[in-house]
């Protein structure tokens, strides 16, 4: 297992942690993360193969192939976490997917998967994991984003979805706390990651919604998966312990131009 950078005890070291959406982006980049801290993580994802490339060089990942919105989908990833990590610490919902289209192109399948993977998988997990966050005082982290908190044109689904689980994240902050549960979130703004991709953007058509976004952002360009992973790992460190009910945005201060 691959211990802190620093060879500080950071208070992670042994911790169970979950992370959903984690064969690429963001996902990757927090697993790595806590594993790197000494944490035993389950990489959740739909790729086996790129759950194997996550893993790679790192002994204290662990992964599992699953799709999260399925129904039965939390049952089994809470089942594998306790099978092959021995409880559950920590639990990161980034699983996402997104599909670009206008009201008046809008398509119910596209629509169906987006809600089920953003919003009710996050949901059902959570709730499926909540003896073992109980057992663990544990901490719920939600990857929501920055772009809700204005209008987004062709992304009115995704967007709800992501306004939907910051609503929740707070929700459930209230909820859970007299369970010792604690709930955050970081919404991240623009990142590289191939979300684009994933959305069916060409490379023209990626390109062109950088250079969208790197024009929004007042430091000048997208951020990377690792800045986004930094703040989720320190929410969950013993020194966090105050902190709940959150919804940080890191976004390089897109969301403070008028």
């Amino acid at each position: 297992m691959t211990g802190p950078a620093t060879g500080a005890d950071t208070g992670l070291a042994g911790r169970c942690v979950v992370v959903t959406g984690a064969g690429t982006g963001i996902g990757r980049a927090v697993a790595h993360a806590f594993a790197d801290e000494g944490a035993r993580v389950l990489v959740v994802g739909r790729g086996a193969a790129r759950l194997a490339e996550t893993a790679a060089g790192r002994p204290g990942i662990h992964p599992f192939a699953a799709d999260v919105s399925t129904p039965d989908g939390p049952r089994l990833v809470v089942e594998a976490a306790v099978r092959e990590l021995g409880g559950l610490d920590v639990l990161v919902n980034n699983a996402v997917t997104m599909r670009s289209a206008p009201l008046g192109t809008i398509e119910a399948d596209d629509t169906h998967r987006q809600v089920a993977t953003n919003l009710l998988a996050p949901l059902f997990l959570t709730q499926e994991a909540l003896p073992h966050l109980e057992a663990a005082k544990g901490t719920v982290l939600n990857v929501t984003t920055a772009g809700n908190q204005r209008g987004w044109p062709g992304h009115s689904v995704y967007g709800a979805t992501k306004a939907a689980l910051d609503f929740l994240t707070r929700t459930w902050a209230l909820e859970l706390a007299p369970r010792g549960i604690r709930v955050a979130a970081v919404a991240p703004g623009p990142v590289e990651t191939p979300i684009g991709e994933h959305a069916g953007l060409d490379a023209a058509g990626i390109e062109r919604m950088r250079e969208r976004q790197r024009a929004r952002v007042p430091l000048g360009r997208v951020g990377q998966p690792e800045e986004i992973a930094w703040w989720l790992v320190h929410l969950a460190r013993p020194e966090a312990s105050f902190a709940t009910g959150l919804v940080l945005p890191v976004d390089g201060g897109a969301g403070v131009v008028f």
